[in-house]
């Protein structure tokens, strides 16, 4: 059998950014049982893991949010409600500072933190269970750099889901798009800004409270707290598209060519190894999906997503 990337969103959600607008704040929402537990990390800071709980033994997918998000965001959500009805657990995992918890260490989160997601798969890897895992926007750029590193193959299969997986072109793309990026900037800084309190001499907090633009934040937060130099090195170095071509763990690119925040031919230049196989749509927005009545649901995309997993390839590239 054949998994057909062809979607088809309502005919009042006229391009990708009602679609990308719509789908967090007014789509349909599942209810999720999830439960909670904190890990520690192995330089001793601390995140939160929110659990599906599924039937014995069943499969493990370990999900990576994007920028700004958590386990509570919708594309979460409409995944948890499908494993439950499938009967397979999730572990969604909430980056550092993400879920409602403060973390421990004078750092955050970034596009290119590999290291964390491959201590966080090898902890999963001790439950000796089928494990698949799935990323979203920058978690899957994340999880698509690490795939593409030289780490054991513990993964079944993987995901990614609108994925940046050049960071400086979607950056770029980005930075034209004013909506988007006064969005970002203001969920980082409110998101971010946390830190100040406890940790004062980390960075230049006025500097970082005057930033308007991606390129700024990240020059004055991001890049200096997690050793880059400046923000282009960062998106340079934490780009996950270079490694595309070493990946070796089957694996699934979904996006779509009307997604305002990524850049569909940013994905489709770099070459890729043969166990990485594209769903590129025409619709769709960035992480959204809608489909259906009033006012739509999210599904379309955990249902692609676990039937790659369960096996079928998909059938063609838009």
């Amino acid at each position: 059998m054949t998994l057909s990337c062809h979607f088809r969103p309502p005919f009042w959600l006229p391009n990708g950014d009602f679609e990308t607008i719509w789908a967090p704040f007014f789509s349909r929402r599942r209810q999720v049982s999830l439960r909670r537990e904190i890990w520690t990390t192995p330089d001793q800071d601390r995140i939160a893991v929110d659990w599906v709980d599924g039937q014995g033994d069943s499969p493990v997918l370990v999900l990576f949010h994007g920028l700004g998000s958590s386990s509570s965001g919708h594309y979460a959500l409409s995944l948890g409600a499908a494993l439950q009805r499938v009967g397979w657990t999730g572990c969604f995992i909430n980056f550092r500072g993400c879920g409602g918890i403060d973390n421990l260490l004078p750092r955050a989160y970034h596009a290119g933190d590999s290291a964390e997601i491959a201590w966080i798969i090898e902890r999963l890897h001790a439950l000796q269970r089928p494990l698949y895992a799935v990323g979203v926007s920058l978690g899957g750029n994340a999880l698509l750099k690490y795939l593409g590193e030289d780490h054991p193959n513990y993964l079944t299969a993987a995901a990614a889901v609108c994925a940046p997986v050049d960071l400086v072109a979607t950056a770029a793309y980005i930075a034209a798009r004013p909506l988007y990026e006064q969005y970002f900037v203001r969920t980082l800084k409110r998101q971010m800004g946390r830190y100040a309190q406890r940790f004062p001499d980390l960075v230049d907090w006025q500097a970082v409270r005057r930033s308007k633009s991606l390129r700024a934040f990240d020059d004055t937060f991001t890049a200096p707290v997690h050793g880059f130099p400046d923000a282009l090195s960062y998106w340079q170095q934490s780009s996950s598209g270079p490694g595309l071509a070493q990946v070796r763990t089957r694996t699934l690119l979904i996006n779509s060519r009307n997604d305002p925040i990524v850049p569909l031919d940013a994905v489709a230049k770099w070459p890729r190894g043969r166990a990485v196989h594209r769903c590129f749509t025409q619709r769709g927005g960035h992480v959204a999906y809608v489909q259906g009545r009033f006012p739509g649901d999210t599904d379309w995309l955990p249902e692609r997503i676990l039937r790659f997993f369960q096996g079928e390839d998909p059938d063609a590239e838009a």
